[in-house]
């Protein structure tokens, strides 16, 4: 969370975590596609000739007011692929909330399982408690033929129910607001917690 007094803003991070090729840019496409223009940025997307991200995408989402401040909500992927970690580890620096994308496919339950680690390892490294951390885990690609149950997925990443988790068909939008509207409600939730005094 940075404040800028001077603009009474209140620009809060929510990074999108995963494996590669989970659909965490195709969340944030979809996002931009359904978000009146005037309340978001263009999408900024850097890739390789792989076609793949490389360092984050970057969406702005402007909402109502906190404590007089305007929030300005700023959404990044993390490169997917495990050559790309120092770049993960610095895109998340910082990070308000997470929205971690469990790519559903059987053949890929490894890779969520090291990509969830991997995240969890980079909050501890920051200070931050990843189990009392904003965090949303999508479930993506259901619709998949050898897609693995929500609960096996679950179980792998050793979820104690204490986040809310969502199914998704991300190329086709399901599931993708709703899990922006949960990482924004637990992100806000939590600034209001630290901004008002106990």
């Amino acid at each position: 969370m940075r404040i800028n007094w001077q603009l009474k803003r209140l620009n809060l991070k929510i990074v999108y975590y995963g494996p590669a090729l989970s659909g965490k840019t195709t969340n944030l496409e979809v996002i931009h596609r359904s978000v009146n223009p005037k309340q978001r940025s263009d999408l900024v997307s850097l890739k390789t000739h792989e076609d793949r991200t490389l360092y984050f995408d970057f969406l702005q989402l402007e909402l109502g007011k906190i404590a007089g401040l305007t929030p300005q909500i700023q959404l990044y992927t993390v490169p997917g692929q495990s050559y790309y970690e120092a770049s993960r580890k610095i895109v998340l620096r910082g990070a308000d909330g997470v929205v971690f994308v469990a790519d559903s496919d059987r053949e890929r339950m490894r890779a969520n399982l090291l990509a969830w680690r991997n995240m969890r390892q980079h909050l501890d490294a920051f200070g931050i408690d990843p189990d009392n951390f904003p965090l949303v885990t999508q479930f993506n690609k259901q619709d998949l033929p050898t897609a693995v149950p929500p609960r096996v997925i679950a179980q792998l990443l050793q979820l104690n129910g204490s986040s809310p988790v969502f199914e998704a068909i991300a190329i086709q939008g399901k599931g993708v607001l709703p899990t922006l509207k949960a990482i924004t409600k637990a992100v806000i939730a939590q600034v209001q917690r630290e901004m008002v005094p106990a």
